[in-house]
């Protein structure tokens, strides 16, 4: 199936790394002191309202970003991957982390500290240039996610994930769990469950254990951008 037929940039925060083609001196101060290691699935990389003591870079993997009441219930609010900076918020904000962090699997990440990065980026404009754009386009994601889960069903924002997840992660095949995909939905397991059920009686996808094989982009498209 063809790539990039989906809007992406208006519902989820942009896949590029900010770190890509950056000057090698640049590169070099960032990365002086990081230290790198393998996080299992759902291992913690910081805890909401914790102060940062640095940001974290993907080396290879995915990890989630999250807020959770008191009941523990977790609402996804975005998933980077391999060349993603993860945490850097709350470093250039100098306030607690808003959110909290996990490997959606098993990821190798590294740590950069807190000096390193701001001293990277008292040495290139380039690099803060490309934090403020994304920190603005940010912003908007936001601002659409806010009117999706207030005006669109589960099933239309289930559809619009499944699309944001392909186009984000170049892949028809998207391996994750029903809990974490309802957490990405904001709603319950078996409201997930139940309209997944209806996409694959409809062609829309195919499931085999926690995969799911998107069939219709174009089905999922009209659903997802349903008035």
């Amino acid at each position: 199936m063809s790539k990039g037929v989906f809007p992406i940039d208006q519902w989820d925060f942009r896949s590029e790394s900010v770190l890509m083609d950056l000057p090698q001196e640049v590169y070099d101060r960032l990365m002086v002191h990081k230290t790198e290691r393998v996080y299992e699935q759902h291992e913690i990389l910081f805890r909401e309202g914790a102060f940062p003591s640095g940001i974290f870079y993907i080396v290879r993997g995915k990890v989630k970003k999250y807020k959770a009441n008191r009941e523990g219930k977790e609402q996804i609010v975005n998933l980077a991957h391999t060349g993603q900076l993860v945490g850097y918020h709350a470093v250039l904000s100098e306030e607690r982390y808003p959110d909290t962090a996990a490997a959606l699997e098993k990821s190798t990440i590294a740590f950069i500290p807190k000096e390193d990065f701001l001293n990277a980026l008292d040495h290139s404009p380039l690099l803060t240039t490309r934090l403020l754009t994304t920190l603005s386009h940010e912003f908007a994601v936001l601002v659409n996610n806010l009117t999706m889960f207030a005006q669109k069903s589960v099933r239309e924002r289930l559809a619009l994930q499944l699309l944001i997840m392909r186009e984000k992660f170049r892949d028809d095949i998207i391996n994750l769990n029903r809990e974490d995909l309802a957490n990405l939905v904001g709603t319950a397991r078996e409201n997930v469950i139940r309209a997944l059920a209806a996409f694959r009686e409809e062609g829309m996808v195919e499931t085999k254990g926690r995969k799911i094989i998107i069939r219709d982009v174009d089905k999922l498209m009209a659903i997802a951008s349903a008035p």
